[in-house]
Order: structure tokens, then sequence, then C-alpha cells
């Protein structure tokens, strides 16, 4: 598909959606992003659309957003004042070798055709001792085996062309980056018990709603 239709089907999804402001499990991930980032760093958010999660970490580092949807990056610019790019990321990838101190990618690896390659690019840029941050939809919760168990489909995104399982997700980062943690993100293992840091993570990885990992190089 040419990046001007596929930018075109991006910001037709985000607007019938009510993506813009929007924040795939609220703002679970915001204090965890943080923590990790810290401050004075340079930062390349992948997929960063409108910047609704991009301003947690924002304050105290130097960012550079990239989005398909040129309406998402022009929102984010005026939201933020970073600087943007307008890439497809299947495709294209400017950056130099180790020039950057954390490169972000939330809610990516499952719009992407080319996982592996994409994870190369993001280890070579990426200096010594960097860090790889970034979250996917926990394909295969408890709820979503329920729903397959039953004959209906689990996956209604017409964006996402792969799904991850947690031993998926932990087996591809790991064979790139030196050490790999992934936090199971909101969820509810009964009605009245959220997946938290009170679960243990084995249980919260069946349940969680997002993985969301932190790599480093």
């Amino acid at each position: 598909m040419q990046k001007e239709a596929l930018a075109d089907l991006y910001r037709k999804h985000h607007e019938k959606g009510s993506r813009y402001g929007y924040l795939y499990c609220g703002g679970a991930r915001s204090p965890y992003l943080r923590e990790w980032i810290g401050k004075g760093k340079k930062v390349l958010d992948l997929g960063c659309r409108d910047g609704t999660l991009t301003q947690e970490y924002a304050f105290g580092n130097e960012v550079i957003g990239v989005d398909i949807d040129k309406k998402a990056l022009e929102m984010a610019e005026k939201r933020l004042g970073i600087g943007t790019l307008w890439l497809d990321l299947n495709k294209e990838w400017p950056f130099e070798p180790e020039s950057f101190d954390v490169i972000v990618a939330c809610e990516i690896l499952e719009h992407l055709f080319f996982m592996e390659p994409f994870l190369g690019k993001v280890y070579g840029t990426l200096r010594k001792g960097g860090l790889f941050i970034g979250s996917v939809p926990n394909a295969f919760r408890v709820r979503n085996r329920l729903k397959f168990l039953m004959g209906n489909e689990f996956e209604t995104d017409p964006t996402h062309v792969r799904q991850l399982s947690f031993s998926r997700l932990n087996g591809v980062l790991g064979s790139l980056f030196s050490k790999v943690e992934i936090v199971p993100i909101e969820g509810k293992v009964l009605p009245f018990l959220p997946v938290s840091k009170r679960i243990p993570r084995k249980v919260g990885r069946l349940f969680a709603k997002d993985l969301l990992w932190q790599a480093k190089k």
C-alpha cells in the first residue's frame, strides 16, 4: 500500500474509533514510562499518534515523534512542541546508528508486517545501555481464549496484522537485548480482583489486557 493511502487509512481508523486523545488501558502505562525513561534523554517515540501518551515523559527530554497519521502528528506538535517525522515504519528508517538513549514503541509491533527486521533496526539505533520500551495487546489472555473456544473472533482491530503472546514477545526481545522485563497491565483476574503489582506476574500475564516491556541493550 502506498504511503499516502496508508496514512489516510489510519486517519480514518483513528477518527472513526475516537482514538485521538485516547489511551489504551487508560494511564496504567504512564508511571512505568516516566520511571524507566527519566530525564535528560534523547527519545524516539514510534507511533506517537497525537502525543497523548508522549506527554507523560516529554518534559525534560528531547523527543522526536513518529507516526503514519499526519493529522495525529500535527496534533502532537501543537500539544507538545516536539519534532515529528511522517514515516511508514514498514519501509522507512532514516535514523543513524546509536543515536537515541530510549526508543518507545507502544502498541506498534502488532501493526508491522516485518517485526524481526524492525527490532534489529531499533537495536542498532539505540546507544549502548539504551532502553527499548513498548507494549502490545495481550492477544492470548484468558478472555480471548474463551472467545475463540466459543467460536468468536477475538481480534477486531483491522489494522492489526499479528498477535503476540507473552512467550513470543519474551523470545524475540530476549534474542537481541541483554535484559528484558515484561509487565502485565490492566485487566481482571476476577470481577473484584484487577491485575496489579500485587498479583504474581505469571498470573497477571494470563489475564492482563496489555504487555508492557523494557529491554536494555
